[in-house]
């Protein structure tokens, strides 16, 4: 699909990956709006109508007005995200991978929580249906089963891969929303005066209003309602920022009826003492007509689902980005989809589960979930917002413009967040604990590799290129490969690390036919595919430098068939006929991948800081996928040789001679 071009395909796509999170928030905003400030009996006319309000200029300015419009601007071929944000950016300086790291931990911390509150929610729409309450009354337990074994199914079928589900995302959130729309218009249309929460009087009223109990905090529930901007930014490459240009007034117009159905509900059940004590209670199920209930848990409970499945997806492309652009160790990636935007993580997929499993479990009720739900994601709108900065500064904008609208947003963001922050003890620490963990490993791996990167022994390419040629030329030495293969971090021109020299010449002398270096250079563009040569004018010496965007696998193996086949073809290196082989007439020779693995050398002397920076990478990096999985190397012959990793001065040491007794 032609991502600049909108279709109708392009609209229900966007429906089912992008608006999943915010599609699902009038499950739970108004109920948490109103059991913050205490209740149904502690609610008034100008309350009610004041929520709506915050709510409905809040979609307007962070989701409209900051994503739909300026966000998506900032895309990166086609591609969106804090990630692609920052691969725009970082030439801005070091220090912009700081908040690129904080937001994408927040964001992945988001995916923990988003289907616990999501699918406990619906799931207690069930007491509704009064054969359920009648069996189960308000018993949590049966809740929190269903819930675990609806999140435990999602989870497990992730593995086989999700297209054919995917391509029914659209339709049924589209039909969602449309549902969102009726059943709100069904109960407005009863009381057109809440029309008047479009008057942003009433809510700045609230703010200041003896009747809001939690006064300016009341923003951590409203915050609630839009948890899913930052989604329409990072899916943007799924589906094209057109299509979510498009289809986002209709969700917005739909998802806007609800609340006010929401609030016309609210005003109507204050008169109705069977209301007034009920516990958990929930306007978005209660407004619904009689017999409708069932219909509504069932298509709340999907729509909960997709919008799991939304974050999921995003979550593994979330960290596909990151380990490609060295800010987290390599992960296994799988493909069970026949797209490459369909990767199924299984680490990542067991910690997100295992993680929103312990959440329930420890929650329980959606009402305490709610407590831990939003905070991380102020975090990420902040960091956005601080990258957009640099965006607008390096797109050409006048430097007021630019300070003006980067002040507005932060302002509004700021409180929120402060807001959110009034959260932690109730259950908020979940989300920065989560955020922490993963922003530590995020913090060890960039800084062990610029620790490294600064440590790098380098030696000069023509002060061993005659000890390679005669080794390349010596018959007298068994060949130990046709071609052998050593993966490099760094490739420069006229230097190489001096462990690859010394694993030819010194380890074990490893006498190829053709000697490659091949060093992969993740690309600011996300779907790059380019190489570069330097034979360094011999037919023996291969240097490759491979351009692959950061969303593209790096099956090493793979391109380097390609690449030895062009150069053959170009008679700048010699054919390798095979005389023994299963396919007549191969001329392409053997491989094998030499794999340096590094050991901190215990006589390096480096500060105490940096190495247990060092010995912390060193850690993650053996509970991580081997380089053999990572490159594509599964079924290829791999050698692993392992050198001392040596940082900084080398610690002398000095004996001393003494008689021999």
């Amino acid at each position: 699909m032609n991502k600049k071009k909108w279709s109708i395909a392009g609209l229900l796509v966007a429906m089912g990956v992008v608006y999943g999170d915010i599609g699902t928030s009038p499950l739970y905003v108004m109920k948490a709006i109103v059991e913050g400030n205490g209740g149904l009996a502690n609610i008034d006319r100008d309350f009610v109508l004041g929520s709506v309000s915050l709510i409905i200029w809040t979609l307007t300015i962070l989701t409209t007005i900051k994503y739909v419009i300026i966000a998506l601007k900032a895309d990166n071929h086609g591609e969106g995200g804090i990630f692609s944000l920052y691969t725009l950016v970082r030439k801005g300086g070091k220090f912009l991978v700081i908040p690129a790291m904080i937001g994408g931990a927040a964001l992945l911390a988001d995916g923990v929580l988003t289907p616990a509150v999501t699918v406990t929610t619906a799931v207690e729409g069930l007491r509704g249906i009064p054969e359920f309450f009648a069996h189960f009354g308000n018993d949590q337990n049966i809740v929190v089963i269903i819930t675990l074994s609806i999140i435990f199914i999602l989870f497990s079928v992730q593995r086989f891969g999700t297209e054919m589900v995917g391509k029914a995302f659209g339709p049924i959130m589209f039909l969602w929303f449309s549902f969102l729309g009726i059943m709100g218009l069904i109960n407005f249309s009863q009381d057109f005066s809440v029309l008047a929460a479009l008057n942003p009087y009433y809510a700045v009223k609230l703010l200041f209003s003896p009747e809001n109990k939690l006064g300016i905090l009341i923003l951590g529930n409203i915050f609630l309602a839009t948890t899913g901007a930052e989604a329409l930014y990072s899916d943007m490459g799924h589906v094209g920022k057109t299509n979510i240009r498009i289809s986002w007034p209709y969700v917005k117009i739909c998802l806007i009826l609800n609340y006010f159905g929401q609030a016309a509900w609210l005003l109507q059940a204050q008169q109705n003492p069977t209301f007034a004590n009920m516990e958990d209670l929930n306007p978005f199920f209660q407004m619904m007509p009689t017999g409708w209930m069932v219909i509504g848990v069932g298509f709340a409970t999907i729509a909960a689902i997709i919008a799991s499945q939304a974050l999921i997806s995003g979550s593994f492309t979330l960290v596909s980005e990151a380990i490609k652009l060295k800010l987290l160790p390599r992960l296994k990636i799988m493909f069970p989809g026949s797209s490459i935007g369909q990767m199924y993580i299984p680490a990542v997929n067991f910690i997100l589960w295992a993680a929103c499993s312990v959440v329930v479990l420890t929650f329980r009720t959606s009402t305490h979930m709610e407590a831990a739900y939003g905070l991380s994601i102020t975090v990420t709108m902040l960091m956005t917002t601080f990258l957009l900065y640099y965006y607008m500064i390096q797109s050409g904008m006048k430097h007021i413009y630019a300070h003006l609208i980067t002040l507005f947003f932060a302002l509004i963001e700021i409180v929120f967040f402060i807001s959110s922050i009034a959260k932690f003890f109730h259950g908020g620490f979940v989300a920065v604990a989560i955020a922490l963990a993963i922003l530590f490993v995020m913090v060890v791996w960039e800084r062990a590799g610029e620790i490294q990167a600064r440590a790098t022994d380098e030696v000069a390419w023509q002060d061993y290129l005659p000890q390679l040629q005669e080794l390349h030329n010596d018959d007298t030495i068994p060949v130990y490969q046709t071609n052998v293969v050593f993966l490099v971090p760094h490739l420069e021109q006229d230097e190489i690390g001096r462990q690859f020299i010394y694993s030819i010449l010194d380890k074990q002398m490893k006498r190829a036919k053709v000697y490659w270096f091949v060093n992969v250079e993740v690309t600011d563009e996300p779907y790059t595919k380019e190489y570069a040569i330097d034979m360094m004018e011999t037919d023996f010496i291969v240097k490759v430098k491979l351009y692959l965007g950061f969303r593209i696998s790096q099956d090493v193996n793979v391109y380097l068939r390609q690449i030895i086949h062009d150069l053959m073809k170009q008679g700048r290196l010699p054919e390798q006929p095979q005389k023994y082989s299963l396919t007549p007439g191969r001329i392409v020779g053997d491989f094998r991948f030499i794999m340096i693995q590094e050991e901190l050398s215990n006589v390096t002397e480096i500060d105490k800081w940096s190495r247990q920076i060092m010995q912390a990478k060193l850690f993650i990096k053996r509970h991580t996928t081997t380089p053999e999985n990572w490159f594509g190397l599964e079924y290829s012959e791999v050698v692993y040789e392992t050198v001392p990793l040596i940082i900084g001065q080398t610690r002398k040491t000095r004996l001393q001679e003494r008689p021999f007794e």
